[in-house]
């Protein structure tokens, strides 16, 4: 994966906090022990002074430097089973003075097996979906919020399994299909339920773009007729991402450079093998007419259909609030 710097650096600010943070809760463990116990902080001091005497014995090059080295082990044993011993007397393990880490594959310090750690790469994916889908900001999306009781008969046991298909996408990540396309009419759920599919991948460490056809189209044109920056990186990180949701597909103005600017992002997507959402109120037949053969194939051929059923949820909602009203 390619990182974008300004948000790798802002990953790295975080991943400082963490490693603040864990110094302090480790400063005042120390703190508390030796205010309740000093022998603990006589043996601290006693194996600080250890250390500096095996490196002064090792680059002497005295001829019994083997002797005085297996000397200062068997002290320095002794000295950490009495610490052992005085901290047990305080109800605290062996290790609970030991340095404090949350990550144990590089130690909090983000480099691991010569690259990027996990840890380092969740907060630089946390930091992406922040600054990324302006569509994620409402903060209401959740499974748990989305309201089957507004579908009926028939549609209803449709859609729950719709939520249940979307739900399982979300929690097992990155596992199941590549690519989904959401479809159906207005109003059915789709924005809503592609915005709580965002929230649970972005929330299990997942770098995650989400934001309408038309926005995207934007920063492509912002890319190549401004040559921003900005919207270089942006391009970058659609592209890139673990799983990229494109609202709204067809809404958009259909332009020679709209239809290009599609093509790129669903081939390079498809060629990065990243997952991709689209969500659209176009019929296949409609996409046919209205797009590339080269992007309805890709759409016919590289995506799962998830199919919306209903009738509109926003009239639904509004004439249900009137008659409350009323009543």
């Amino acid at each position: 994966m390619t990182y974008d710097g300004k948000i790798l650096a802002r990953a790295r600010t975080a991943l400082d906090r963490v490693r603040e943070s864990n110094e302090n809760e480790h400063q005042l463990r120390l703190s508390e022990a030796y205010a309740a116990c000093p022998a603990i902080q006589d043996c601290d001091e006693k194996m600080r002074a250890q250390m500096t005497e095996l490196v002064r014995i090792t680059l002497s090059g005295a001829s019994d430097s083997a002797e005085q080295i297996q000397r200062l082990r068997e002290d320095n044993l002794a000295v950490q089973a009495r610490r052992r011993e005085l901290l047990r007397s305080l109800g605290r393990g062996a290790d609970w003075l030991d340095p404090i880490v949350s990550c144990g594959k590089c130690g909090d310090s983000g480099v691991y097996g010569g690259g990027v750690c996990d840890c380092l790469k969740k907060l630089y994916n946390a930091e992406l979906t922040r600054d990324v889908g302006v569509l994620l900001k409402n903060g209401d999306e959740s499974f748990e919020k989305f309201d089957l009781s507004l579908y009926e008969g028939t549609a209803r046991e449709r859609m729950k399994d719709v939520l249940a298909f979307a739900r399982n996408y979300a929690e097992h990540f990155p596992d199941g299909p590549d690519n989904l396309l959401f479809q159906g009419g207005t109003g059915l759920g789709k924005t809503f339920l592609s915005a709580c599919v965002a929230r649970v991948v972005a929330a299990r460490g997942y770098s995650v773009c989400y934001d309408s056809t038309s926005a995207v189209i934007a920063g492509f044109e912002e890319q190549k007729f401004n040559r921003s920056e900005t919207a270089d990186a942006r391009v970058r990180r659609m592209l890139a991402c673990d799983l990229m949701i494109l609202d709204d597909l067809g809404t958009e103005m259909s332009t020679p450079f709209s239809d290009s600017a599609l093509y790129t992002l669903i081939n390079t997507r498809l060629n990065e093998k990243k997952k991709t959402i689209i969500s659209t109120n176009l019929s296949y037949e409609e996409l046919e007419k209205r797009y590339t053969a080269q992007i309805y194939s890709r759409l016919r051929g590289s995506y799962e259909l998830l199919r919306f059923f209903g009738q509109d949820l926003r009239l639904k909602k509004k004439n249900k609030g009137t008659e409350t009203k009323r009543m």
